[in-house]
């Protein structure tokens, strides 16, 4: 037998959709990563000769694949910056949400007590009061700056990272693992970085997956009404802001982004979905 039939591919048994998903994900995040190197033009150069171009899909010439907006920048280089700037945005957000929600579970589960009450009493304010009302109040009292929107766009679900992550340690208390841990004299933070994180990482990583869609909608939200990335960057929401008003003229101004964040939120969100039902053991195979 030879070696290329011995070795399994690691994509055999996919559902298509997965697959689909997959690389998706990938392919946005290689634009990301490379949009200086594959962008026709830089997302701010203008042309006024060449405003409102047409896509070629209706019509229109390959010099602008996407079309142009009011102010003849082309719509494909400002769609692959504006992935970019979203991208690493929800990433961020995200990763600094599961690290305080997390970090907050592990403390409550572990400590009980006092500390236990306050942050499921944080928690549930955070559950009480949506992320999108928080950050408008925020950003419309201390102005735009993209430390503070990152910080606010990461407040987007913690609380569903503390209230697993709490669960969990509470779950795994009484395990073997843990019992013996203990007998051989391991201290608290032991505990948790070494013994108690591991085993409930595949229930968080899957709980991030699940809540980057929203992160992301999130940061598109504020930026479409003005308060997130501000002009001369760009973003997906901010795209679909500028090219609202166009919709009757000009929908590929707006369409065309809108779509990118339909397709990116809907492959994370089926490829987290997929991935729970995977990995996460308390979800009945």
């Amino acid at each position: 037998m030879s070696l290329s039939a011995a070795a399994p591919r690691p994509w055999a048994g996919l559902p298509p959709m997965i697959l689909l998903c997959i690389a998706w994900i990938v392919a946005t995040l290689l634009v990301a990563i490379l949009a200086d190197l594959i962008a026709p033009a830089h997302f701010t150069a203008q042309d006024l000769t060449a405003r409102f171009r047409k896509p070629v899909f209706m019509g229109g010439d390959w010099d602008y694949p996407l079309g142009t907006d009011h102010l003849g920048r082309d719509i494909l280089s400002r769609i692959i910056y504006a992935l970019r700037a979203s991208m690493v945005i929800a990433v961020l957000g995200t990763a600094l949400g599961a690290v305080m929600g997390t970090l907050i579970g592990l403390l409550a589960g572990r400590l009980r007590g006092v500390f236990d009450v306050f942050a499921m009493m944080l928690t549930d304010v955070q559950t009480a009061l949506p992320s999108l009302f928080i950050a408008i109040a925020f950003l419309a009292f201390f102005g735009n700056n993209i430390v503070l929107f990152v910080i606010l766009v990461s407040l987007e679900g913690w609380e569903r990272y503390a209230r697993l992550a709490r669960g969990l340690v509470i779950s795994e208390q009484n395990a073997d693992y843990i019992l013996a841990a203990e007998t051989l004299g391991a201290g608290p933070g032991r505990l948790i970085f070494r013994h108690l994180l591991p085993n409930i990482g595949a229930a968080l990583v899957v709980q991030a997956t699940l809540n980057f869609p929203a992160t992301i909608l999130l940061e598109t939200s504020l930026s479409f009404l003005g308060l997130g990335i501000q002009p001369p960057n760009t973003s997906l929401g901010l795209m679909l802001g500028e090219g609202q008003r166009y919709l009757l003229n000009a929908w590929w101004i707006a369409v065309l982004p809108g779509a990118v964040i339909f397709l990116t939120t809907l492959s994370v969100s089926l490829f987290g979905d997929w991935l729970r039902d995977r990995l996460d053991r308390t979800v009945e195979r």
